[in-house]
């Protein structure tokens, strides 16, 4: 099976695992709440690393839970017993194998933690050493670079935090319109494979986003490393302005996800001040069509380039936004891969699992 082929598969993967998956998220969701617990712990790595930092904000703004990273060097290597007891503990992987991220889920349940493995594998390592498991159940990713068991992973997370929220109910009747919304993300197939063709040339990067989709910004970026061999550096929206905008070269290319919320205005003006200053290449992924910047200010010295735009539907509220806004990111990385005489199959020097201590 090719990464097209799983890149096409996720409105599947998100469907079943929305039906099949709900018992045990409502089953930790329940315990959590009986111990009125505080915080959550999360130990990830790579893309599962990133679905962690989605779980960052749709954890603290629906369910009001501070979420931390655990950094599991602090277990692994320097024999750090971080105080878990009072946490909801997370252990993100799809392949369930990586030994730091298993090190950190069997502490916890040491220390008597609600533990949760979210994993592609029932079998894995980490689900035998987690209290509860979810699995994502999306079949075998043969593909190096993970598409299908990250929107799946930003599910499951989704998932949890609305059965945490306020009104579980009115998240969950959101949550149900996820697989229809992906499939409609696909049709962004034709812009991806014209904008690989135009931007085929850059070989590195930034890419823009913050809040729910600060997550996809960082999936992008590394999806750019691993298959085309772009040096793709992903950035907060904020943090850029405090210092790495002046690394940009006249002319750079700016990659950026915008989707409506609170922030967008945000993402609209940075681009609009990139095109005019430095008259920089932007590749946007929206939903909302909009002007391409939005914001005044100085004429740019030349023409700025235009703003090419990746869609996906503005059908979901922004929290749920991070599942489909990554699927145009995923077909531009692989059709950039192509264009740029590389094999999406064969990742320079990757493979599959990577097993870190």
């Amino acid at each position: 099976m090719a990464l097209i082929d799983e890149i096409r598969e996720q409105p599947d993967v998100c469907a079943r695992l929305l039906q099949r998956g709900r018992s045990v998220i409502d089953a930790v969701a329940a315990e959590a709440r009986r111990r009125d617990l505080s915080f959550v712990v999360i130990a990830a790595r790579g893309s599962s690393d990133h679905a962690a930092v989605y779980a960052q904000y749709v954890l603290g703004v629906l369910a009001g839970l501070p979420v931390a990273l655990a950094t599991p060097s602090v277990v692994t290597q320097y024999g750090g017993r971080p105080r878990m007891a009072n946490a909801l503990v997370l252990g993100i992987s799809q392949s369930g194998r990586s030994p730091d991220v298993v090190e950190v889920i069997e502490e916890a349940q040491r220390q008597g933690a609600l533990t949760l493995a979210i994993t592609n594998d029932a079998d894995s390592p980490l689900a035998s050493a987690a209290g509860q498991v979810l699995d994502l159940a999306a079949g075998a990713e043969r593909a190096v670079a993970a598409t299908k068991t990250y929107t799946a992973e930003l599910t499951a997370i989704a998932m949890l935090a609305a059965a945490l929220s306020a009104d579980p109910d009115a998240a969950r009747r959101e949550l149900e319109t996820i697989p229809a919304v992906i499939t409609d993300a696909l049709t962004a197939d034709a812009s991806a494979e014209d904008a690989a063709g135009y931007l085929a040339d850059m070989d590195r990067c930034v890419v823009l986003g913050r809040g729910y989709n600060l997550a996809t910004s960082l999936e992008w970026a590394l999806k750019l490393k691993e298959l085309a061999g772009i040096g793709a550096q992903a950035y907060s929206s904020a943090d850029y302005l405090h210092g790495p905008v002046a690394s940009l070269d006249d002319g750079g290319c700016v990659l950026a996800v915008r989707a409506r919320g609170p922030l967008a205005d945000e993402i609209s003006e940075l681009v609009a001040r990139l095109r005019t200053e430095r008259r920089a290449r932007v590749l946007l992924v929206s939903d909302e069509p909009g002007p391409d910047g939005g914001a005044t200010g100085p004429e740019p010295r030349l023409a700025a380039p235009p703003v090419l735009r990746l869609p996906f539907p503005p059908r979901l509220p922004e929290w749920l936004s991070p599942i489909p806004a990554i699927v145009p990111g995923q077909l531009f990385c692989l059709y950039l891969t192509r264009a740029r005489g590389m094999d999406p199959e064969t990742p320079r020097g990757l493979s599959k699992v990577t097993l870190t201590h």
